[in-house]
């Protein structure tokens, strides 16, 4: 079991490193005078969404070779990859239109799904120097750019029903 669990924690700490770098290919983005364009179902996409998709994708392939990664963007495309009961989830630049608006509140996501479950994942916010990461097993944290990870815990929801929505 602890040679899982160090597998795992490896697993997390690239994934971690991954996804604070799609956050700098976004952030480099975001700072310029970018182009948004249109996809198939209206939705906007821009060149932060494709960078940062791409260096998930191989940083993804490297890390575990024979893992499918549905994309966001390569699905959008028609490219969806045929999955077992293992695969990569990636959305690459969740909120693009809060990223279009520039107000910041929009991150990376990435998720390991086993048998249908996420077991390990990864949210990064790049503007507040945010990530979020955690794993069966191992726990979830919250870590703040230049300091230490902090332990998170689930709060018990005060409705049973929590929605969320984006751009709504």
């Amino acid at each position: 079991a602890m040679a899982m669990f160090t597998k795992q924690r490896a697993l997390l700490d690239a994934l971690i490193l991954a996804v604070r770098d799609a956050g700098e290919q976004i952030l480099a983005v975001y700072r310029t005078d970018f182009a948004v364009r249109e996809k198939h179902d209206a939705s906007p996409v821009t060149l932060a969404d494709e960078r940062a998709e791409a260096l998930l994708t191989r940083a993804l392939s490297r890390l575990t070779p024979g893992v499918p990664v549905v994309a966001e963007e390569a699905v959008a495309t028609g490219r969806v990859p045929t999955v077992g009961n293992i695969f990569w989830l990636v959305d690459p630049l969740d909120g693009t239109k809060e990223f279009i608006n520039r107000n910041g509140e929009f991150t990376v996501n990435v998720a390991l799904v086993r048998d249908h479950r996420p077991v390990l994942g990864v949210v990064g916010a790049p503007v507040l120097g945010l990530t979020y990461f955690g794993g069966v097993g191992l726990g979830a944290f919250r870590a703040e750019a230049g300091h230490a990870p902090v332990r998170i815990h689930a709060r018990a929801a005060a409705s049973p029903l929590v929605v969320v929505g984006s751009g709504i």
